[in-house]
């Protein structure tokens, strides 16, 4: 049986978990608890933990450029995002979903001539206009939002 002066705060939590389950479960005495923390430990080896200082020590000094602007961005540079750009939206019920056919018409929450938004991964970004360029649709950025705005509206 082990005694609360060898167990980790972790491992106290953990059997106060089992034993509150087992309890629920119906009869369960310590020694279950523990062959069933001892069974646990012996399928799953405990994973080394690293000492507290060394979080909040300085990251080791690595070989890649940092300049005045800040650190280097290439690692990021070739993730794919996802950009959209929102013309309008509505609320509608089912009935009227399933109403809709070829030649419906859906109004939607703008006016007409008002600025498109552009949401990159779902956060907007910036506003635009739609122009024609070489027979293809497109988006002038017309204002676009600040980093700071765009951390404001996360929170």
């Amino acid at each position: 049986m082990a005694t609360e002066e060898n167990t980790s705060p972790e491992e106290q939590a953990l059997a106060d978990e089992w034993a509150a389950a087992l309890a629920e479960a119906g009869d369960a005495g310590q020694d279950d608890i523990d062959a069933m923390l001892a069974a646990q430990g012996a399928a799953q080896p405990a994973a080394p933990r690293a000492p507290m200082e060394e979080f909040g020590s300085a990251p080791p000094s690595s070989n890649l450029p940092v300049g005045l602007e800040g650190p280097n961005l290439d690692v990021i540079l070739d993730i794919p995002v996802s950009i959209s750009m929102e013309v309008g939206n509505t609320d509608i019920t089912i009935r009227n979903l399933l109403q809709l056919n070829q030649g419906s018409v859906i109004e939607l929450d703008r006016l007409a001539g008002e600025p498109l938004d552009v949401l990159v991964n779902g956060t907007l970004i910036a506003h635009g206009e739609v122009v024609v360029v070489n027979e293809k649709f497109g988006i002038r950025l017309t204002d676009v939002i600040s980093p700071s705005e765009r951390i404001k509206k996360l929170r």
